[in-house]
């Protein structure tokens, strides 16, 4: 009787819980979960006779890493290019740095616009890795798959013969 007692004072007496906060959620350890996940992923391509890549959001070089996943690391960092209709363009992904997010997975990612000028979009991208994220040893990876990125945005010319 006692313990339905203090069950009542919590819940309220229609058995929802009545204005007390949820404790929150702890997430597991990176690397366990990592273990969980590096064989074991919808994300994983596997080819023969060509190391293990990974389409996970958050991944830089799309190696099936711990130092590159965008699901098992704390600090994700992804580039990529997206193409709406006929508009292109240079996209970062981050992990949200608000608590409220870090365990919803489905707003958990922050994506950026990075600009495509020739020296607007490299600045915007060292502001963002240096200044404000923890993990500079990617810059220099993510400056070279932004020219990547931008060099596939040309188009190719069409040579024409002369008849």
């Amino acid at each position: 009787f006692h313990q339905e007692e203090e069950v009542r004072s919590h819940f309220g007496s229609s058995g929802c819980i009545a204005q007390s906060p949820c404790p929150a959620i702890k997430m597991v350890a990176p690397d366990l979960l990592w273990e969980c996940v590096k064989n074991q992923s919808c994300f994983i391509k596997k080819r023969k006779n060509f190391p293990v890549m990974t389409s996970e959001p958050g991944n830089l070089c799309g190696v099936n890493k711990f130092q590159f996943s965008g699901l098992a690391s704390k600090n994700v960092l992804g580039l990529d290019a997206k193409k709406a209709g006929k508009k292109e363009s240079i996209v970062l992904t981050t992990r949200s740095k608000k608590e409220s997010r870090q365990y919803r997975p489905g707003v958990m990612l922050v994506t950026t616009g990075i600009k495509k000028g020739k020296k607007q979009g490299p600045e915007q991208l060292k502001k963002i890795i240096g200044a404000t994220w923890n993990r500079p040893e990617l810059l220099d990876m993510a400056l070279k798959k932004y020219k990547k990125i931008k060099q596939s945005f040309r188009k190719r010319k069409v040579a024409k013969k002369a008849a």
